[in-house]
């Protein structure tokens, strides 16, 4: 959250200057502040520690088969144009005598796209911490995500998305392992209503 007389609101209010409005108008009067409330909260994860995400839900467990939550949605901004890029993650690994709380890794995706980001680094980021926390036999992630910087403006292409992975250890090693994961995030989940 933004505190009052938030440094962001002064640059907030010369920047709708410079474009030409004027920001004591009325709909404008109040921008700045809540500009400032927003960009505090959409780079929350500045605050947070991943390693502390993870550790405090690792548990002693003998399973060691794949490890997967998927369509996790994220929202972040792109660090090029402050502009939104959003869509899924999916995260999979493969213990090596430890599980983490599943609810911990959508936390993780949380806090690592409360952060400016590329998406390439949103993907490895995620990957690179469940791996040094875990030290699972392998770790798979998969982005999917649309970017406004290309539909708002540059090539302003409307269906364009892009998707990024970071496969270690056993998904990168066996094709096989690679493979279910692939297929396993390929199917859509159906109401279990």
């Amino acid at each position: 959250m933004s505190a009052p007389g938030d440094p962001i609101e002064g640059l907030v209010v010369a920047l709708l200057k410079e474009l030409g409005e004027e920001p004591g108008r009325d709909g404008l009067e109040r921008t700045p502040a809540r500009v400032a409330r927003a960009f505090r909260f959409l780079t929350g994860g500045y605050e947070q520690d991943p390693a502390t995400i993870l550790n405090d839900a690792l548990f002693e467990v003998s399973y060691d088969e794949m490890v997967l939550v998927k369509d996790i949605d994220f929202y972040s901004l792109c660090e090029h144009h402050l502009l939104p890029f959003f869509g899924r993650v999916h995260v999979a690994y493969i213990p090596n005598g430890k599980i983490v709380g599943l609810s911990k890794l959508p936390r993780l995706v949380e806090m690592f796209s409360r952060r400016l980001q590329v998406q390439e680094r949103l993907t490895t980021e995620i990957a690179g911490t469940i791996e040094s926390v875990l030290s699972p036999r392998g770790v798979g992630v998969v982005v999917e995500a649309i970017h406004l910087c290309m539909m708002m403006r540059g090539v302003e292409k409307q269906n364009a998305f892009a998707i990024t992975s970071s496969m270690r250890g056993a998904f990168n090693a066996d094709p096989k392992t690679r493979a279910e994961f692939m297929e396993l995030i390929r199917h859509r989940k159906e109401s279990f209503a």
